[in-house]
Order: structure tokens, then sequence, then C-alpha cells
């Protein structure tokens, strides 16, 4: 059986990328298509593999540019040619679920969302505030199109996979699709080694991820200017100038990127994990829990998944006073957290228990009918 892999791009190494890493053990001899690659920069299970790029690749400085390409991005995935392929699976959270398989062959979509920044969460990236008032005009001109296309898409999509309860839900509400929910994978062995005694040295409270709107790391600076506690931050992104322009408390750290081999300690030695954004699933939190530390979440989203009330604590409005009074409950809740309690949830979503529900979703595909797509009306 010939196998393509599809991802939207290949620009960093986040949450998607493991997941497209998990499929290349699966398929080993696979193929990767993707929109743009900047070499060097995925792990090098995926670099070893023929990565096919689009004609955007062709465009100087296109790992830094893509974004602004985001109108035009339906018509370059469709122009992609798969021949000669008997499965296609994309790993998409953006176009790659709209390319065309070939003649005969089956699709599986492994879904991370939607295309989340032309439905649910659109205003926080094109709300005021949020982006120049030119952007903002383009955003909404171009949105019903792009939603327009993204629920069509999943025509050529013969079966779906999300990562968690909470898109099968947006999927069955912005697509009117059914998905079964696998689960990613997280490197356990990477947060797994260390004993569970001695943890939470350094005293502070973490927070990891990247600097997009969506992930919201405004309200813990915000939250921490009124707390007599340390909050490190580690990351970078789009939002980077705007989030450490300004004066900062000096219990506020800005670490910027870490090495991969250097976050296990990172978590390992905080108080607790911060986790601000309505994530689709959210890898970090179970990343923190491995390293049997407590989380202090937003209560939406893939969290309400991940986290348990025996290994962390919600707050139930995205704003900086919620998270002050989540922080403050936290403390009179630490002493009854268990590390151990914290491991075992984490367990749950191991590598194996990833492969193997996928390698039994293209089983059942393969002997299967195509399942037709519904058209559902935009919301």
């Amino acid at each position: 059986m010939k196998v393509a892999l599809v991802h939207d791009w290949l620009v960093t190494q986040r949450g998607g990328e493991h997941v497209l890493e998990a499929l290349c053990e699966l398929f080993p001899q696979a193929d990767i298509h993707t929109l743009v690659h900047r070499p060097g920069v995925v792990h090098p299970r995926i670099e070893s593999r023929p990565i096919h790029t689009s004609v955007l690749q062709r465009i100087p400085r296109i790992h830094k540019l893509y974004r602004h390409f985001l109108p035009v991005l339906p018509q370059v995935i469709e122009s992609m040619r798969l021949e000669g392929y008997d499965l296609v699976i994309s790993s998409s959270h953006c176009v790659a679920k709209g390319i065309r398989k070939p003649p005969g062959a089956k699709h599986l979509a492994y879904v991370h969302a939607p295309m989340r920044y032309m439905w649910d969460l659109f205003d926080d990236y094109f709300g005021p505030g949020r982006a120049s008032l030119p952007v903002r005009v383009a955003a909404h001109a171009v949105r019903p199109y792009l939603q327009k296309w993204d629920r069509e898409s999943t025509a050529g999509v013969d079966r779906i996979l999300v990562n968690s309860q909470h898109i099968a839900g947006k999927v069955q509400r912005f697509w009117d699709r059914e998905a079964s929910v696998v689960y990613p994978p997280i490197a356990l062995d990477r947060f797994c080694q260390h004993p569970l005694e001695g943890l939470g040295q350094g005293g502070y409270y973490l927070w990891l991820g990247a600097f997009a709107p969506y992930k919201r790391l405004d309200i813990a600076l915000e939250a921490f200017r009124h707390l007599d506690a340390p909050l490190w931050v580690v990351g970078t992104g789009q939002e980077a100038a705007k989030l450490t322009s300004g004066p900062l408390p000096s219990h506020i750290r800005f670490l910027g990127s870490v090495p991969n081999e250097a976050l296990a300690g990172l978590y390992r030695d905080a108080r607790a994990l911060i986790f601000t954004p309505e994530e689709d699933f959210g890898i970090v939190p179970l990343e923190a829990q491995a390293s049997g530390r407590p989380v202090i979440a937003y209560g939406r989203g893939g969290a309400l998944e991940t986290v348990s009330p025996r290994t962390g604590l919600f707050f139930d409005e995205q704003t900086p006073d919620a998270l002050v009074e989540a922080v403050r409950r936290f403390e009179q809740w630490e002493p009854a957290f268990q590390p151990a309690d914290a491991r075992a949830q984490a367990e749950r979503f191991s590598r194996a228990a990833f492969l193997r529900a996928v390698r039994a979703e293209v089983d059942a595909m393969m002997g299967a009918p195509s399942v037709p797509a519904r058209r559902a009306a935009v919301p």
C-alpha cells in the first residue's frame, strides 16, 4: 500500500508536527506533501522522508510570510497532485484535508481543528486590537469564502479523526460530519524518567507555548502583576514584540525558546503550569502532568479532557481576575496534590495507544465504503 502523508506546513516543531512524526513511524515508507517546508526545523524522522512542497516554496522568506497567503491556500493545496497512492492521511488544522486524492484512493483526515481563525476564534485573531484595520477588513471579506471551502472540502475525506471530544463537537457543528476521537501522543519517555520526589523546587509558575493570539499569554502576564509569585514564560511567536514591550515586574521572566532537552527540568521544578488558552487538545498540560506537576487551566476546550480534579484546578473566565483567584485557590489545594496522580493521568495518552488507534481506523476504512459529506449551515 502506497501512502501519502499531507501536512499544512513544516516551519516549526509543535503539536501537529509531533502527530505527523508518529504517523511517519506508523507508515515508514510514506511520502510527505506540504505547502511549505523550512529544512532542519522538524523531527529527523520527518526530515528523512521525501518532502514534496507547493509552488509557495519558491517565494523568498515564505517560512515567515506563509500566513499572509491564507486566502489562496485552498487553491494551492488543491493544485498539488497526488498520483499512484492507495491511502492519503492528512494532518490538518488549515487546508491539508482539502488535498485531492487520486482515483481509487481513500483519505483519512486527522483534524487538529476546523480552520479556527475563520470560525469560533475569529475575534481572537482579527478582533479590535488583535490586528491592523486593513488586515481586519480583509479577514472579514474572505471569511465567508474560507468557511464555505473549509466545510465543502471535507467531501473528499472518507473518514475523520480528531484530537478531542471538543474538536469532534466543532466538526459536527461546522461541517455536519461525525468524527472519531484519537488522542494525540505525548513523549512520555522524555517526561516520566525522573522520580516523583523533590519536585517543584524552583517555586515558580510556568507558562509555555507559542505567542499566538488565542494562547492568551496576556492574561497570565496581567494576573501575575497582582500576584506575589514568580512566573517564568517559555516560548516566542507572532505576538512577542507586543507582549514583551513595556515594563513588567521583576518576578516575571521571559526565557525565550528553550531546547527540548531542557523542558523536562523546567516542568519538574515548576510549582504548577499555567494554561490560559481554549486549546483544541493541548499537549503542554499532559507534559506537565507526566513530569508530576499540577495544572491551573482555563476550563474550556481540550484541557477538560486531559486535566482531572486530582491533577489540577480550572478557572471559568478567560480574564486576569479569574486566574488570580484560581492561583489563590491552588495555594489552598496544593497540599492535597499527589504527583503520582498527575503522572498516571498523562500515561493514558501514550504513543502506543495512538498508533494502535490510528492503525485500527485505517484498517477499518480500507474495507469500508466512502462516507459522503453533508452540507452544513454557516452559524
